[in-house]
């Protein structure tokens, strides 16, 4: 759970920012999108050494 601390005078639209970030931060929402339908672990890998080739393809053309 997160837990954001709103101090005493504090506007709440920075510690709404404060909860937005700290949220993308740990990666919760990632997390659920990808619990919702399972992928083979050789898919996972697969789709990890596509993006590795990409990366690095970008890398040796600029």
């Amino acid at each position: 759970m997160l837990i954001i601390k709103v101090q005493e005078g504090e506007k709440i639209d920075k510690a709404l920012k404060r909860y937005k970030r700290k949220f993308r931060n740990t990666k919760i929402q990632q997390e659920l999108r990808d619990r919702k339908q399972y992928t083979k672990p050789s898919v996972k890998r697969r789709e990890e050494v596509q993006k590795a080739r990409y990366k690095e393809q970008l890398i040796t053309t600029a």
